[in-house]
């Protein structure tokens, strides 16, 4: 990690009470950056690269994909934290 340089995160959850909550806690630490959220795993795909996060946070559970069978599909070939 580059001195001085945030932390830019993608938060990943259906829940909007979640994500809110995710989103203001990360975003409380002067190194972090939320750059965006993703209601599903359909949205996360297109969102991860338009916005080049260093990290994603991923619900584990979500209607449809959920956030393990997502990580195993999408990770080998897009690594990202």
């Amino acid at each position: 990690m580059v001195p001085g340089k945030k932390i830019r995160v993608l938060v990943v959850d259906d829940s909007l009470l979640a994500r809110s909550m995710i989103t203001k806690g990360l975003s409380a630490h002067p190194r972090i950056e939320v750059v965006g959220f993703a209601i599903n795993t359909l949205d996360a795909k297109r969102k991860i690269p338009a916005l080049t996060p260093d990290v994603v946070t991923m619900d584990v559970e979500m209607p449809g994909q959920n956030g393990i069978e997502f990580l195993k599909e999408y990770l080998p070939a897009n690594p990202v934290p």
